[in-house]
């Protein structure tokens, strides 16, 4: 009775314990797990300019444009979003097609779905390859924690950070980046291209 009652205790606790060991495993888009530097690593949820609610991983399978901005923004974040129009104007129709474009919100507390809505008009950007998102308040630094970009909130209100667009393969790796605006950069483009073979 002591071995039954003994063995049956063990039996808990191997069971218990194969429970605790179990971690979810992000999957890449032809089922294979993640590469462990990939962006879609990171659980977060963002809500987007329609109050559609997804994951980071919501383009996983095609190549990215990733980038950080805010609505209130008044020079840098419209030039940014123009710039990357820019360098989309580039590619061919094709390649357009494939390529996909994340804008993430530094100030969710004030990018609401309907201001994000907004900017998404006034750029007259692609409603089927394009989302504006915010993230949870406590999600925007990991974000940008795992995009390198760097951001501060000025005592007006304003954000002070860096203007970078950050391209992501299918897996959600980065592959290259650009600071460059105004004008697209060579080198990122031809990047895109490769990205999108």
């Amino acid at each position: 009775m002591k071995n039954r009652t003994w063995i049956s205790g063990l039996a808990s606790i191997l069971t218990l314990s194969t429970l605790l060991l179990v971690v979810p495993i992000t999957l890449s888009a032809n089922g294979n797990a993640l590469p462990p530097q990939s962006v879609y690593n990171l659980q977060v949820a963002i809500e987007d300019q329609l109050g559609e609610i997804t994951g980071l991983d919501r383009y996983k399978g095609q190549p990215v444009l990733v980038s950080m901005f805010y609505t209130s923004c008044p020079h840098v974040c419209p030039m940014l979003i123009s710039t990357i129009k820019l360098t989309e104007s580039k590619l061919s129709v094709e390649e357009r097609a494939q390529l996909r474009v994340l804008t993430i919100s530094i100030d969710p507390q004030r990018d609401t779905p309907e201001n994000l809505y907004q900017i998404f008009q006034r750029h007259s950007v692609d409603s089927d390859r394009w989302s504006m998102v915010r993230p949870k308040p406590g999600d925007v630094r990991k974000i940008a924690g795992v995009l390198g970009i760097k951001y501060k909130q000025l005592p007006d209100g304003e954000f002070s950070h860096t203007t970078k667009i950050v391209l992501l393969d299918r897996d959600g790796t980065q592959v290259a980046s650009t600071d460059q605006l105004g004008r697209p950069d060579a080198a990122f483009l031809e990047a895109i291209r490769t990205s999108l073979q």
